[in-house]
């Protein structure tokens, strides 16, 4: 069966097997160097009052939340871009 990729789109190279993570947003099970981690800042108070704080000069504290997701799910969501025809495999290769 022919093979898309060298590396299968994974980084794991000669090591084995590795742990497998859940994607948090459809539940698939992906290899752990497949992954797709997304990591954003998440305010715990509303816009407009967080506005009026910040000029009184106040610190307002943000939460971290770091996602996992599967490649469809990256796609779907905008994190990875789908790359021309032209910029995906070199043509002397195929």
């Amino acid at each position: 069966m022919p093979v898309k990729r060298k590396n299968r789109g994974r980084t794991k190279g000669q090591k084995g097997s590795e742990p497998v993570i859940q994607c948090d947003n459809c539940g698939a099970f992906v290899p752990r160097s497949k992954v797709q981690r997304v990591t954003r800042r998440v305010s715990l108070v509303r816009g407009d009052l967080a506005r009026e704080l910040k000029s009184s000069g106040a610190y307002i504290a943000e939460n971290v939340i770091t996602e996992n997701l599967c490649i469809s799910c990256a796609i779907h969501y905008g994190v990875l871009k789908v790359r021309a025809r032209e910029e995906r495999r070199p043509t002397e290769f195929v």
